[in-house]
């Protein structure tokens, strides 16, 4: 576990913002209390610096829960930055007033940023010179004006989130900081693995437990995939300079 992170991190402490419920005052509330922080932080970084990685142009998450702390806080980048633009797209703003899909796609949006902002404040308190700097995405795949495109890209997003977070965990320190953070992704993957089966089952019925998130008829487990395996799917939507070097992660 790297060095930079701080020994005997409160779990109360950490995780308060997870159990906070998800209302747009406390949101814009907890926002707005680390962006300052973090704008200050950021300002004193320099944009080419992938903390010594020995590939150009990449963004290097680093290793040991530093690392995993990084590469959650690009996946969960990547996630809002998706359903921020969903909710400008033509599919979203056509959607009628309060029906529920248009719902499903707030509180993802607003569950989401949520849980940047939480990995931001995280890093910054704890590991503040070896944050990863803010992504660019590359949606140009996406059609944001069709009902396909969009939840299908949801459903590809959620999906390889909750695979991520399943197959990251065990490069946790296994130190009270890093305890805590497991606690705290524990929770954070819950909520995606909802995200998930919610979209799934937009797209068709009965589709949350298929085989290509669970291990049907052995273990019954969810899929995890390594991080090179994310990172290979995650670095199609981000533009050169903001793609991932995880290879402090094996």
């Amino acid at each position: 576990m790297s060095n930079n992170l701080k020994k005997g991190g409160d779990e109360a402490d950490f995780t308060k913002p997870l159990l906070v419920p998800i209302k747009r005052r406390s949101f814009f509330m907890y926002a707005g209390a680390t962006a300052g922080a973090t704008a200050l932080l950021l300002s004193g970084c320099d944009d080419d610096d992938d903390n010594g990685s020995n590939m150009p142009g990449m963004v290097n998450v680093g290793s040991g829960s530093v690392g995993v702390l990084n590469y959650a806080y690009a996946l969960e980048q990547l996630e809002a930055a998706f359903y921020t633009q969903v909710r400008t797209g033509t599919y979203y703003t056509g959607l009628a007033a309060g029906s529920a899909e248009k719902q499903i796609l707030d509180d993802l949006y607003y569950h989401e940023v949520i849980h940047r902002e939480f990995f931001k404040a995280a890093l910054t308190r704890d590991a503040g010179t070896a944050i990863i700097k803010p992504l660019e995405p590359d949606f140009s795949t996406i059609n944001f004006g069709t009902r396909a495109s969009v939840l299908g890209a949801a459903k590809a997003f959620e999906d390889l989130g909750v695979s991520a977070y399943n197959g990251a965990a065990r490069f946790l320190g296994t130190d009270n900081a890093g305890l805590n953070y497991l606690v705290a992704a524990g929770k954070i993957v819950s909520v995606e693995a909802r995200h998930a089966a919610i979209i799934r089952d937009l797209l068709s019925e009965g589709s949350f437990l298929d085989a290509d998130v669970v291990n049907v008829g052995t273990n019954g487990l969810e899929i995890s995939k390594t991080p090179s395996e994310v990172a290979a799917v995650a670095n199609t939507f981000l533009k050169d300079g903001s793609k991932l070097n995880v290879t402090g992660l094996v």
